[in-house]
């Protein structure tokens, strides 16, 4: 799976898009669950019919990007809104980027690393990284992973506690708000107008004091041309998530994530099962 990914990554990105296109679309077609949950979301938000269709496409661009990101030479990214992160880091506060499933939010976390991270003195991004179900993946994004800048945390308690710790010595973290959490790790907010399962992590990594909130997703330009980060501080100051603000802090959250998505919602990833319900944790005695 490695050899795959490293002989896709020497294809042009424009090459890779064409043939991502096809994929998204057989993968629509191929997949009735998939196209159902595709239906219901787009519906749900109110996407007009270019959007929803050109999403489509968009979604298997997003999947056979990858190899060029991770094992190709690198691509054009630009950046608008960089100075919001310049200011964090004079500061030295640190950085928490908020990004969902949108665009590339591969390369946005690539090109902070190579602008911000990787030069001597540089604050580096930490992501939490969870092993993907098929083994060979493991080994891709491992080796994908693993750059100057960039540091992966794994996606437990752990984890939780090493990105904290990232945060308060003035570093990046990013991560997916609009990621369904396992059980128990979250609370039902409306997005969209329906009732999703939603993180708390990210009000309670926005708390931690000296952090600055940042909204950042990647926007893939047409014809291979490469990316543009966009990046925005947040105003809204996340309530403390205790039991009986925990709603309120991940409705704001997923507020700011629908008006992310209207930018641009032809690259959102509708396909994705943001409504489903967690598996219920089993407690080990």
């Amino acid at each position: 799976m490695l050899s795959l990914f490293r002989v896709l990554g020497r294809l042009p990105l424009g090459v890779l898009h064409a043939l991502g296109w096809c994929l998204g679309w057989l993968i629509w077609l191929g997949s009735a669950t998939y196209r159902r949950r595709w239906f219901d979301n787009t519906a749900q938000a109110g996407i007009d019919r270019a959007a929803r269709w050109a999403s489509v496409g968009e979604a298997g661009k997003q999947v056979l990007e990858l190899p060029r990101l991770w094992f190709g030479r690198p691509v054009p990214i630009g950046w608008q809104g960089a100075a919001h992160i310049e200011a964090a880091l004079r500061n030295g506060q640190g950085i928490l980027f908020l990004t969902p499933h949108m665009g590339c939010f591969e390369a946005t976390a690539q090109a902070y690393a190579a602008r911000f991270g990787a030069s001597p003195g540089g604050k580096p991004i930490t992501v939490l990284f969870r092993p993907p179900r098929q083994a060979a993946l493991t080994e891709v994004l491992r080796a994908a992973r693993d750059r100057p800048g960039l540091v992966s945390a794994p996606a437990n308690l752990r984890g939780v506690r090493q990105l904290v710790q990232a945060l308060k010595q003035g570093e990046a973290v990013g991560l997916l708000p609009d990621q369904v959490p396992v059980d128990r790790l979250g609370v039902w907010a409306p997005f969209f107008g329906r009732d999703a399962y939603t993180m708390t992590l990210s009000a309670r990594f926005a708390q931690v004091p000296g952090t600055q909130v940042l909204l950042a997703w990647g926007q893939r330009l047409p014809w291979g041309r490469g990316f543009v980060v966009h990046v925005q501080p947040w105003h809204e100051v996340m309530p403390e998530p205790v039991a009986e603000q925990a709603e309120e802090a991940a409705t704001q959250m997923n507020r700011a994530m629908e008006a992310l998505i209207r930018r641009c919602p032809a690259q959102y990833l509708w396909g994705y099962a943001r409504y489903k319900t967690p598996k219920p944790t089993i407690k080990v005695e």
